[in-house]
């Protein structure tokens, strides 16, 4: 279970690096119920994200705890009204190729109205772009086993409401510990044959064979589903596309999770655990980060700063720069540069060249130091304010304007207010 190495860090401050060991495999379920467990902080902002959805009526969602006589943990559950005319299977289980828990085999979702579901729900958009990519994976994925094209694909199983849950509870889990990477043991393969919607299929699914293309597999003797197309998708999404950053910062274990399947299996528990990392305290972190640059000369500056607004939005964003600079034959033009995080940098790419004139960008990989920075709320009036650990010990700390600015009042109300939340923050020890 989590806990807390100080009042003053966040979820962000304490996963810097998040390590899922699949001890009894991966669904979309256990991956929430371990993050959840290893950060409750979380679980009651993420309910009400995930109840943003359109759901059947009588509809439940919620977490429980678990024990299974050997660890502790939580489960997932989304529970839909029983329904005398649905098949139902069990999640992570010995289901079908595309089977989630409580799934509907009679029932199909095309990709295009999910995709339209999840445009139309008011998510905040970091958590729709999470899970729109999370099921263009597995839309991919069974494309390619089918034999059909993209907007060809009809989803049976995780089409249904609670798959579309998973989905949409991973993504606000993904955005909100903002780990900067991601890693993970050897996954089980499991096996076996089931009776799917499209017939008698090998296990693992065909579609989640596919996304396993390239990971690290075991066989430890126990058959039956292991990796659900839901984990698979998550894995792919996380770690096979996620660089290894060259990173010599000491860390410290944070936090544990475990996330319990529905499953009972022979001589181990049916858990997917997390592990977080947080830096050591004072220690200077080193990670890599891509830079994107590009000038833009054909672009009006009000269409231009919409632009970068929404790119400023886009999952792996740390920031975006632009400043005028002089091109050929004198012309004026707008510079633009973009820190992203590595693993995002291709769809970066596509939404500039979508939102902007520029026919090409610049691309570079470079190395950053971060000190540890956390950020904590400080009451009447509420004022965020920013804290930085230096290497003496020292702590510094930046009251955030943007709260400062809505405060009535002039200047003189506003560096009242800075000072006081800035001694708050810091315990009067600000350096």
């Amino acid at each position: 279970m989590h806990q807390a190495r100080g009042r003053s860090e966040t979820v962000a401050d304490l996963a810097q690096r998040i390590h899922l060991d699949p001890i009894g495999g991966i669904a979309g379920d256990m991956f929430v119920a371990a993050l959840a467990d290893a950060f409750p902080a979380l679980i009651v902002d993420l309910l009400a994200e995930v109840k943003k959805l359109p759901a059947p009526a009588g509809a439940e969602i919620g977490f429980v705890e678990h024990r299974d006589g050997v660890l502790g943990g939580r489960r997932f559950q989304v529970a839909e009204p029983a329904s005398p005319a649905a098949a139902h299977y069990d999640h992570h289980h010995d289901g079908g190729h595309t089977c989630e828990r409580g799934a509907h085999a009679h029932a199909h979702t095309d990709y295009a109205d999910i995709r339209r579901l999840l445009h139309e729900a008011p998510l905040r958009a970091p958590v729709r772009q999470h899970a729109l990519r999370l099921f263009a994976l597995l839309a991919e994925a069974e494309a390619e086993v089918h034999g059909i094209e993209l907007d060809e694909v009809a989803f049976h199983e995780v089409g249904a409401w609670d798959s579309i849950v998973d989905f949409v509870a991973a993504a606000y889990m993904i955005d909100a510990v903002g780990a900067a990477q991601w890693t993970c043991a050897p996954v089980p393969l499991g096996g076996g044959r089931v009776r799917g919607t499209h017939g008698i299929l090998p296990l693992p699914a065909p579609a989640t064979a596919l996304l396993l293309r390239d990971m690290q597999v075991i066989d430890d003797g126990i058959g039956g589903e292991r990796v659900t197309p839901t984990g698979a998708a998550i894995l792919k999404y996380l770690c096979a596309r996620t660089p290894t950053p060259r990173d010599t910062t000491p860390l410290v274990m944070s936090a544990t999770g475990n996330g319990f399947g529905t499953r009972t299996l022979p001589g181990i528990s049916n858990v997917l655990r997390c592990v977080a990392f947080a830096q050591a305290s004072g220690a200077a972190r080193e990670e890599e980060i891509s830079v994107a640059s590009f000038e833009i000369d054909d672009q009006t500056a009000e269409d231009l700063a919409l632009a970068l607004d929404r790119v400023r939005q886009a999952p792996g964003v740390l920031e975006v720069f632009q400043a005028p600079v002089f091109g050929k034959k004198g012309r004026m033009l707008t510079q633009v540069q973009i820190l992203a995080r590595p693993e995002h940098i291709d769809a970066i790419a596509q939404l500039c060249f979508a939102e902007t004139s520029t026919l090409g960008l610049r691309l570079a990989r470079v190395s950053r130091k971060l000190l540890p920075r956390s950020m904590v709320s400080i009451d009447t009036p509420t004022v965020r304010v920013k804290l930085a650990t230096r290497p003496s010990g020292q702590v510094s700390a930046k009251a955030e304007m943007d709260d400062l600015a809505v405060l009535p009042g002039g200047k003189a109300v506003r560096d009242q207010a800075r000072r006081t939340a800035q001694h708050k923050a810091t315990g009067g020890n600000k350096s």
